[in-house]
């Protein structure tokens, strides 16, 4: 499992992306197992107020289940001009 990184995200974890191991992602079932596993690994990243989460190109809840073969994306507030 891969989860994109953008803006400040990319930034904390030095990376434009994180590689989920094959035994660790099948446990990750839910945007919010993702979080969970995310933020266990990034601590850091709990101090972003409000990082969305995508799931196949769309905005996701915390309880929108996840398989293997989606594409995440991890999305920080983005301020604009």
């Amino acid at each position: 499992m891969t989860i994109l990184l953008f803006g400040l995200t990319r930034d904390i974890v030095g990376a434009s992306s994180i590689e989920v191991p094959r035994e660790k992602a099948t446990s990750i079932s839910s945007v919010d197992k993702l979080k969970q596993f995310v933020f266990g690994q990034f601590p850091e990243l709990k101090n972003i107020t409000s990082i969305a989460v995508a799931v196949n190109n769309e905005y996701a809840t915390d309880g929108t289940p996840i398989g293997e073969s989606d594409e995440i994306a991890l999305i920080p507030p983005v301020s604009g001009g």
